[in-house]
């Protein structure tokens, strides 16, 4: 065997059995060992941020890492973006970025650069390069013992040519799975003992905590000791719908999340990081967690959420409480001119049992949460790290790991445009995507956020940096000329006819929802007088207004 041959096979051996690639000259020999192992399929991507996006999407849902191969340290950075929010996610992946020869790096040729340093950004846990064919394997079996501990990370393995091509390659076993703990029984009593003496608690849940086991517990423990469940304000993964518990996400904007945790004296944290501001903003507090609250870890990303909240209930003699549980309801069908709202509405209406739901909406999606909570039981996936361009690849990624689920991206124009080439690898693996697209032709958010910094009064040069009117895109001819199925819709009855015939047929569709902006003219002048005004007023008002503007 080659170093390419045993490097596959070493992979598949682990179970890992995708990859994503994007390769050029110096990957040419693990492409050429593809051949080699039949159990490994190899997925083209036409930029890398949709390999690095779709491997994130494919390991959200199958539980597992899949592997990339990007080509040297230019194709790694273009893939940067979508490993960061893996890493955000604390998802694994095997991330191969292939090198010059080992000998050939003292020219510096023109594409020669230090990948080890891009790479720790988005693999800061493990980055090694190959530096012989026969230990490749070995090589291999630590990134993907590094990728699938918990927490899940990425794993950088740089695989220079002729370490590739080189023969004498030696497959290794694949390691063994993590075992990880329950919380210590220290920190359960420690905590069972803050919710008892009955002051305000909120438990706040993120990674694992947000599958079907963890939330039952969770909701056993709220409704046997009245504390509030609150969900991280970006999932990687969180199972929802009628049947089970329902959780309220921390909202993205700091201020309505400082309505969400006003009053909590203690913070309980289940694999979730304690909530921040996802930007600073002239004169108010980053730190989110109210004063005078004590923030307690449950259990860490390294710890099993699900075992950790069931040593919890068994605490509290919370394990035999039936908690409540999502209704099964829908919205009905909506009617007339197309609007944002109207489409979360129509999802609600006509999303299909076991769906994944990819949330990449933005402000066009602020209703989808409350339209979609009574929806048959589905899966949703959210923007992690907050850098757009994910929802497009990750719905590659989903699709090829549960090829027998309907998955449906719900994306904004403006982060559509990043990772577009994610429709030619749907039409070209065939996947069943529908892949929404709201058209409102604005930053919409960014439009927001100018706002609410209180940059100075912006004129038609900065206005002209947010909005995408000139030209207004046309996604639907886009999406046909990579070879997806695609239509535009302006009204709620043509959005919905669209959305049956896509769910209905399968392969790649792809609707162009023409709307306006969720959030312009008065709505946007006012919100951030809104936001300001909110510490000052009545908890019950706030709250309430909480609810209109995000639900």
């Amino acid at each position: 065997m080659n170093g390419a041959q045993a490097l596959l096979k070493t992979l598949a051996d682990a179970g890992i059995e995708v990859c994503f690639t994007n390769p050029g000259t110096s990957e040419m020999h693990f492409v050429a060992a593809l051949d080699s192992e039949p159990r490994m399929r190899a997925v083209l991507a036409l930029f890398e941020g949709v390999a690095t996006g779709a491997a994130d999407g494919y390991a959200r849902m199958a539980d597992k890492p899949a592997a990339t191969l990007l080509h040297l340290g230019c194709g790694l950075g273009n893939g940067l973006a979508n490993l960061h929010n893996a890493r955000k996610g604390k998802v694994p992946v095997v991330n191969i970025v292939g090198d010059h020869a080992t000998y050939h790096t003292q020219y510096d040729a023109q594409l020669q650069s230090d990948i080890e340093t891009v790479a720790r950004n988005v693999s800061p846990g493990f980055v090694r390069t190959a530096q012989r064919t026969a230990t490749l394997g070995q090589d291999a079996v630590d990134a993907i013992a590094a990728a699938r501990g918990l927490p899940g990370q990425v794993a950088t393995l740089v695989l220079p040519a002729d370490v590739s091509w080189g023969e004498g390659g030696q497959p290794c076993p694949p390691p063994a799975p993590p075992t990880p703990t329950a919380a210590s029984d220290e920190a359960v009593q420690a905590i069972a003992q803050a919710i008892r003496a009955g002051e305000k608690t909120i438990v706040l849940l993120g990674g694992h905590a947000l599958r079907e086991g963890a939330l039952r517990s969770a909701a056993r423990i709220a409704a046997h000791s009245g504390v509030q469940l609150l969900a991280e304000v970006f999932p990687t993964r969180m199972e929802r719908g009628a049947g089970l518990p329902a959780v309220e996400r921390v909202a993205y904007l700091a201020e309505l999340a400082g309505v969400q945790l006003a009053g909590a004296r203690h913070l309980v944290l289940v694999d979730a990081k304690s909530p921040v501001s996802f930007f600073a903003y002239p004169g108010k507090a980053s730190d989110l967690v109210p004063t005078g609250c004590t923030v307690h870890t449950l259990c860490s990303p390294a710890q099993d959420a699900a075992a950790s909240l069931d040593k919890l209930a068994a605490a509290l003699g919370a394990s035999a409480t039936q908690p409540p549980l999502a209704l099964a309801q829908r919205p009905g069908r909506p009617r007339g001119p197309l609007t944002a709202p109207k489409v979360c509405k129509a999802v609600g209406h006509l999303l299909p049992e076991n769906a994944i739901l990819i949330d990449e909406a933005i402000t066009s999606g602020l209703m989808l949460g409350v339209m979609t909570a009574g929806c048959p039981r589905h899966d949703l996936i959210t923007l992690t790290g907050g850098a757009i361009g994910q929802g497009l690849p990750n719905a590659v990624g989903a699709a090829i790991a549960c090829p027998n689920r309907p998955v449906i991206a719900l994306i904004g124009d403006g982060t559509a445009m990043y990772t577009l080439q994610a429709l030619w690898s749907m039409a070209r693996e065939n996947l069943h995507v529908v892949s929404v697209i709201f058209n409102n032709a604005s930053y919409s958010v960014l439009n927001v956020e100018l706002e609410r910094v209180g940059a100075e009064k912006a004129g038609p040069k900065a206005k002209s940096q947010l909005d995408l009117k000139g030209p207004v895109l046309n996604f639907a001819q886009l999406a046909q000329g990579m070879g997806v199925h695609a239509v535009r819709a302006s009204t709620a009855e043509d959005f919905c006819q669209a959305l049956e015939y896509a769910l209905a047929h399968p392969g790649p569709h792809l609707i162009e929802a023409l709307v306006p902006e969720s959030l312009a003219g008065a709505k946007r002048k006012v919100l951030p007088w809104l936001l300001k005004s909110l510490p000052s007023l009545p908890a019950p008002v706030a709250r309430a207004l909480k609810r209109k503007i995000a639900p």
